[in-house]
């Protein structure tokens, strides 16, 4: 069970801090994503391939989001 408290109006639940490797593998994952959505504004890539990259990138690099996105 996970206890919330709501304190001066603000909920805060109690959330463990992430540690400094989750915090580069986020950083990791940003720079790939934006290395990745310039690959495809360029034209050089598909949506198709745009889409694979991103769940390798989410596999490699495991960030915070891939928790919630598949």
């Amino acid at each position: 069970m996970q206890v919330i408290q709501i304190a001066d109006g603000i909920m805060t639940a109690d959330v463990p801090k992430p540690t400094d490797q989750e915090m580069q593998n986020e950083y990791n994952y940003f720079l790939a994503e934006q290395m990745t959505k310039k690959l495809f504004d360029k034209g050089l890539i598909s949506v198709d391939e745009f889409n694979k990259i991103m769940v390798k990138n989410r596999r490699s690099f495991s960030p915070l989001i891939s928790k919630i996105i598949p």
